[in-house]
């Protein structure tokens, strides 16, 4: 039996046993999460002025920075993307920089998939020290071992190489992708291993098939990680590339600082172009990367 109150009964003459309304406003927000989210904004927009004022610089002309260098790029002009990508070889630095990266990231992942599978999965004291061995590789930085890796390169010949600089960013990556892939495969439950060989599946079938899948999230993080040091590094291609037909984009950006002048317009350009890989990279590995950031926090 349900009790209607009559139009205009308050909540006082409410009779004993009916629930009132229930509150439809939301709590209020800590002070804590509120100071968080606005130093997190402040924060985001700190990091995306510059590169806003690089875009806009990018359309206007060297003469227009000195003149007038907080003004907008109206009438926008592209004649510093053609500067840059014809005058300053910026075509050659870019095909260069992707071949390295690229070829740097699919040789350490592959690898370091494999052994952090086998680390994973194998129970012994040789694996352990051989996992430690991988592991004491993050406390030394790759770059204070420039001069041994500039012998080693000369004694096999693959100084001014492409191909050498890229074994030398693939070994590089190794310690950190075994590091992350290990734990994931630790995660993963062994019955599935025993039911794939329940099935007829050997070892290289279970790894590819089954395993590797599972953890599609670590090796995109792990690709994500590894692609934006290796576009982005300076050291390496000045110190072990020669030729400047083989010089990668950081490298190549140095063409457009002059003796006596700089080509600001064509710099911006320039930076826009090497930017744009890994803005790409970002949008369509995002997911993939929060979900391998995310693993394990939720049962």
């Amino acid at each position: 039996m349900t009790t209607t109150l009559a139009p205009g009964t308050d909540r006082a003459s409410r009779p004993t046993g009916i629930p009132g309304p229930s509150p439809r406003g939301r709590k209020p927000r800590p002070v804590g999460g509120l100071v968080g989210s606005v130093a997190l904004w402040a924060y985001a927009v700190g990091a995306l002025v510059p590169l806003v004022l690089m875009v806009l610089n990018s359309f206007r002309t060297t003469a227009d920075l000195y003149n007038k260098p907080l003004s907008m790029p109206w009438p926008p002009s592209v004649d510093s993307y053609k500067v840059a990508w014809t005058e300053g070889h910026f075509g050659d630095y870019f095909l260069n920089s992707l071949l390295v990266t690229v070829g740097a990231v699919v040789l350490s992942t592959a690898v370091s998939t494999m052994a952090a599978y086998a680390l994973a999965r194998t129970r012994s004291r040789i694996f352990s020290v051989l996992e430690s061995v991988f592991v004491s590789g993050l406390m030394l930085p790759i770059h204070l071992a420039i001069l041994p890796v500039f012998y080693l390169l000369d004694g096999m010949r693959l100084v001014d190489s492409r191909f050498g600089l890229m074994l030398v960013y693939a070994a590089a990556g190794v310690p950190f992708s075994v590091f992350v892939l290990t734990t994931f495969f630790r995660q993963l439950p062994p019955e599935l291993e025993e039911a794939a060989t329940i099935d007829g599946a050997n070892t290289w079938q279970t790894f590819v098939r089954i395993m590797v899948p599972l953890v599609k999230p670590a090796v995109a993080t792990v690709v994500v990680f590894r692609f934006v040091p290796i576009w982005n590094d300076f050291l390496f291609p000045l110190v072990l590339l020669r030729s400047r037909e083989k010089y990668t984009v950081p490298v190549g950006l140095t063409s457009f600082f002059g003796e006596y002048s700089t080509n600001w317009s064509a710099l911006f350009a320039g930076l826009v172009i090497a930017t744009v890989p890994l803005i790409l990279l970002f949008l369509v590995a995002t997911k993939q990367i929060v979900a391998g950031l995310t693993a394990g926090m939720s049962k």
